[in-house]
């Protein structure tokens, strides 16, 4: 049997972009993706704090120390410039695996990685 556990989080963050007319998707300083051991095109959750929104959707990663979070495609109707979210990416292990896993997690706006 596999569950399903948290494997990286990037913990309220700035959207400094949305782009209602590209294919989709959020794009993510990838600095910030290999901190949590995030991959380009790895399926995320989008967690908006400002308005409750929560959506899937896979990341692009966008240029390194930029800060940028930009929101694409129709997901840009539900998360805005200036909304702060969490990013959150999930990974299968067996119970035994999950004895000693442990999730990487970065606080952007708190400049800590945890």
């Amino acid at each position: 049997m596999l569950i399903e556990v948290l494997k990286s989080k990037i913990h309220q963050v700035k959207v400094t972009e949305a782009n209602l007319y590209y294919v989709g998707s959020v794009t993510i300083d990838e600095d910030w993706m290999d901190a949590v051991g995030m991959v380009a095109g790895e399926k995320v959750q989008v967690v908006d704090i400002t308005n409750g929104s929560r959506l899937w959707t896979y990341t692009i990663a966008g240029k390194r120390g930029s800060h940028c979070i930009c929101i694409n495609g129709a997901a840009a109707h539900l998360v805005h410039v200036d909304d702060i979210v969490i990013i959150m990416a999930f990974a299968q292990l067996t119970p035994e695996e999950n004895k000693t896993f442990k999730p990487k997690i970065i606080f952007p706006m708190e400049n800590k990685i945890n």
